[in-house]
């Protein structure tokens, strides 16, 4: 009888043990990706309208993940950006008028933190599948020619919100304003009016500088499963 008994424990154990690490969150380092959407220009054509003259941009994503809550995103995107003087009420010297459009090219890193930790929701962290997260880091622009070639640097922050579609497969959408170090963005032309400080307002910082936006759906896949002990227990 108490062999009997001794066996019916081991296989509930067993049991028990198989269903638990069945349900166990296997989490993952890194998460590989592109992402897709509108990119905006403000600056000297633009000084606060959100989304005006929207092109298309694109990109890479690889994130390194920290934990639940952190993560560390690092990006490479292209976006164009042009902008009209009509569209805004300001008057120019001489009444000048012109439009701008370039690309410009951004690789940076950023900080993301998640407001719910973060997960397919497995097991007994209490993860989430949807989250909302916030970010700001810090990159590198460059604008080739029409008229000069501009290399800067950028201050990138944002929100966002993701969502675990799958086990391994993130999708989510976020929105960034790159606030870059040059007030040459929206110069393409040396001829007539520069939009380089057009009234003559020095500026320190980012201030009087121009900035651009990207706004991205993306879609990431789960890379590098985190190493786990493995606990034996001897019954």
């Amino acid at each position: 009888m108490m062999n009997i008994i001794r066996k019916a424990l081991l296989i509930i154990t067993v049991s028990a043990f198989s269903i638990h690490s069945y349900g166990q969150e296997i989490e993952y380092s890194l998460e590989l990706g592109g992402m897709a959407g509108g990119s905006f220009y403000m600056g000297d054509a633009n000084y606060s309208h959100l989304f005006m003259e929207t092109g298309l941009c694109g990109g890479a994503v690889l994130r390194q993940l920290l934990n639940p809550h952190m993560a560390v995103k690092y990006d490479l995107a292209a976006g164009k950006i042009s902008g009209d003087t009509r569209n805004i009420k300001d008057a120019f010297p001489h009444d000048a008028r012109m439009t701008f459009s370039r690309t410009v090219i951004d690789a940076g890193a950023q900080f993301e933190y998640n407001f719910w930790s973060y997960g397919t929701g497995k097991g007994y962290k209490g993860t989430k599948r949807l989250t909302p997260y916030i970010l700001g880091g810090i990159g590198f622009t460059f604008a080739p020619a029409p008229a000069d070639n501009v290399f800067t640097l950028n201050f990138p922050i944002g929100v966002g919100v993701k969502y675990k579609l799958l086990d391994r497969l993130n999708v989510g959408i976020e929105f960034t304003m790159r606030f870059s170090m040059s007030d040459r963005l929206d110069v393409t032309d040396k001829n007539g009016l520069t939009l380089q400080n057009p009234f003559n307002i020095k500026g320190k910082g980012i201030k009087n500088k121009d900035s651009y936006s990207f706004t991205a759906i993306f879609v990431t896949y789960d890379l590098k499963p985190k190493y786990r002990k493995c606990n034996n227990i001897d019954l």
